[in-house]
């Protein structure tokens, strides 16, 4: 079990850490990156994925439901502390609630459980996202149009490959190849943009990081359990859930926050010294699901 945990961890150590030994040494223009990923990329695989009629997505309504319970659960479970330790919520909130369910979230469940938890993986992402440019810029801007969503490539990407799947067509078989070749090279690199990303850690308020890297996982975690017990999930799609419950806050909540200047540098040690912790919370969550046989 510990060399299976060593195996699934070291890629995403190495890939991240080549980023930060190429980001330490070069600037690297990591918008640009990132914007190609989110808007080209990550859209291939997702539609990829959806597209496929050999992934039946009607089996994964519940771990979508349940998806969603861990990120608004976690908001309301952490809403109370934020409140008595006089943390502007809408600082402290975003982070623990949406995850980094894309650059660690995909690459880590692929690495863990295999390519047949892709889908899984997928359908966690796209929930996690839709939330987050619905839910989390609404907590930000209370006047944010909803219509927003519809001109996002991963919103556009999802709708195609859920109308192409629920129609009954067969993509050929080149196409699909060349989607998910494309697509794949989203997880290296965002494994490699996370990396560069660590190189900007800010320890000014260590103190907030240090809560968040705590809460985060542990208010999501603790989510999963009644949802063991109201849905009937697959074992893979259950291991899938204790992976994403237990993901360090997103980087996209550092770049909202500095959009709408919402104290940017504190969200930015919540998210960088949560993502350092997860070097931590994430092979004890490993153990639990090998040692509890999920996979």
């Amino acid at each position: 079990m510990f060399a299976q945990i060593i195996s699934t961890m070291l890629p995403v150590f190495l890939i991240a850490g080549c980023g930060a030994l190429y980001g330490r040494y070069r600037t690297p223009d990591i918008q640009g990156m990132n914007t190609l990923n989110m808007e080209l990329f990550v859209p291939m695989l997702v539609f990829a994925v959806l597209a496929d009629r050999q992934a039946p997505l009607q089996e994964y309504a519940d771990l979508a439901l349940a998806g969603a319970a861990v990120v608004l659960g976690s908001g309301l479970l952490l809403w109370p502390l934020g409140r008595a330790l006089k943390i502007d919520l809408r600082t402290f909130l975003p982070p623990m609630m949406f995850n980094n369910s894309g650059n660690m979230g995909i690459p880590l469940m692929v690495l863990a459980f295999g390519e047949k938890a892709l889908p899984a993986a997928v359908v966690l992402f796209i929930v996690e996202m839709l939330l987050h440019f619905s839910v989390g810029l609404h907590m930000l801007d209370r006047h944010a149009p909803l219509w927003r969503l519809l001109k996002l490539p991963i919103v556009i990407a999802s709708i195609a490959g859920l109308a192409v799947n629920l129609s009954g067509t067969t993509l050929p078989e080149w196409l699909l190849a060349a989607l998910n070749m494309l697509g794949e090279v989203c997880i290296p690199l965002m494994l490699f943009a996370l990396g560069v990303r660590m190189l900007d850690v800010d320890f000014s308020d260590w103190k907030l990081g240090m809560l968040g890297a705590v809460a985060c996982p542990l208010s999501s975690l603790l989510l999963v359990w009644p949802m063991l017990y109201l849905l009937d999930l697959p074992p893979l799609q259950v291991a899938a859930l204790w992976v994403f419950a237990a993901l360090p806050p997103a980087v996209l909540n550092y770049i909202v926050a500095e959009q709408y200047q919402q104290e940017p540098h504190k969200v930015a040690s919540l998210v960088l010294i949560g993502n350092l912790g997860s070097l931590i919370i994430m092979p004890l969550v490993l153990w639990l699901v090998f040692s509890a046989g999920y996979v």
